[in-house]
């Protein structure tokens, strides 16, 4: 048997919800979600249709010494929902910066789980960010609800390349300053 050390990121306590960090057998679910084309084609990341093996290189690129970017499962069997019914992640971008980035499954669209995950995730800051920022497709007003929600202030619009759709998309970008 072996064990899997994830360097010390936290597990998060988000309501109902656990954020936790991401794992190998996490994989089946991920990529069960972000093969789903609604998923993929809200996120600039996410290839459609997703290459076998994609989902594997994700999960331990989030867990590798020296990595950027620290991801969360966000996990509902607190709640008796799924084990992994997305996931939430810090991207470092700078010193007391980061950028914040989600995705929910379909099947848990418009229960307020990014919403508390999102909110959890600010609240517990375990990149000690002064500010965390993040960008949404404009075409996806409820993600945009989230953050705004959470406290974040729009900044302005951009655009982005979407590997799902290969093209690029106009943007929404906000930001969040924290104590």
């Amino acid at each position: 048997m072996t064990l899997i050390q994830t360097n010390l990121q936290p597990s998060i306590v988000a309501g109902a919800y656990d954020l936790r960090p991401v794992r190998p057998s996490d994989a089946g679910l991920m990529a069960l979600y972000t093969s789903d084309l609604r998923v993929a084609a809200a996120t600039s990341s996410i290839p459609h249709p997703l290459p076998p093996g994609m989902t594997e290189a994700f999960i331990a690129r989030c867990m590798a010494e020296g990595r950027i970017e620290d991801a969360w499962s966000i996990d509902g069997t607190r709640a008796d929902m799924g084990e992994v019914m997305g996931v939430i992640s810090l991207t470092r971008l700078d010193v007391g910066q980061s950028e914040i980035g989600y995705w929910v499954a379909p099947i848990f669209w418009n229960s307020g789980v990014a919403s508390a995950a999102v909110a959890a995730l600010v609240a517990a800051n375990p990149q000690r960010c002064r500010t965390i920022f993040a960008t949404v497709q404009q075409g996806n007003p409820a993600s945009a609800r989230v953050l705004t929600n959470c406290g974040f202030t729009y900044l302005g619009d951009a655009e982005s390349f979407c590997l799902a759709r290969g093209t690029t998309v106009p943007t929404w970008t906000y930001s969040r300053k924290l104590d």
